[in-house]
C-alpha cells in the first residue's frame, strides 16, 4: 500500500529505502549526496560494484550496512556521458519501469516489511511525477507492506501524512 508522506526521508522508520541513480552515479547531488554523507561505506561499495560488473539502467543494487541499514540503488538515470563526467544522464520513463518491477521482487524475495522511497527519478532525474506515480502504483500498490513515499522534504522531521497530521521527530 502507498503512502503519501512528507518529512526527511534519512530518518524514516522504514526497513529499506530506495532512490534512483545512475550507473557509476557519483552521488553528488540530491537524496544520493545526502546518502554518501551519511553512509560513505554504501558510496565506497557502490563503487567498487560499478568496477566491477558495469551495471545498466533499469537494473538495482541493494546495499547492507551496520545497524540494519538497507538501501536499494535503483538505475533509473541513463549513465553519465563520459568516463568521470560529473552529471548523470536523465532518467527514463521505461528505466523506472524496469527498476520498480525489480524492486517488487526484491521487496518479495527479501521479505522487506517497509520501504521508503522519494518521488522517484522526479528531481536530479528529470521526470514528472504524473508520469512516474502510476509506476509506483503499478509495481508497489499492491504490495501488503508499508510503501512511504516521500514527496514534500522537511529536514529533521521523521514523517507526517500528506493529509495532515502531526510532525513525528
Amino acid at each position: 500500500m502507498l503512502k503519501e508522506v512528507a518529512g526527511d526521508i534519512l530518518l524514516t522508520k522504514a526497513e529499506a529505502l530506495a532512490h534512483g541513480v545512475a550507473p557509476n552515479d557519483n552521488f553528488a547531488n540530491g537524496l544520493a549526496l545526502a546518502l554518501r554523507e551519511r553512509w560513505p561505506g554504501m558510496y565506497k561499495d557502490f563503487r567498487h560494484y560499478s568496477q566491477t560488473y558495469t551495471p545498466k539502467s533499469g537494473e538495482l543494487w541493494t546495499w547492507s550496512g551496520v545497524g540494519a541499514v538497507r538501501i536499494v540503488n535503483l538505475f533509473t538515470q541513463e549513465a553519465a556521458a563520459g568516463h568521470g563526467a560529473s552529471h548523470p544522464g536523465r532518467a527514463t520513463v521505461e528505466n523506472v519501469n524496469h527498476c520498480l518491477k525489480a524492486l517488487c521482487k526484491v521487496i518479495e524475495i527479501e521479505k522487506f516489511k517497509s520501504i521508503a522511497l522519494p518521488r522517484l527519478a522526479t528531481g536530479v532525474g528529470g521526470l514528472d511525477w504524473k508520469d512516474v506515480k502510476p509506476l509506483m502504483e503499478k509495481y508497489l500498490g499492491h504490495l501488503s507492506i508499508p510503501v512511504y513515499v516521500y514527496g514534500t522534504y522537511h529536514p529533521g522531521v521523521r514523517q507526517r501524512n500528506r493529509a495532515g497530521g502531526n510532525y513525528r521527530k
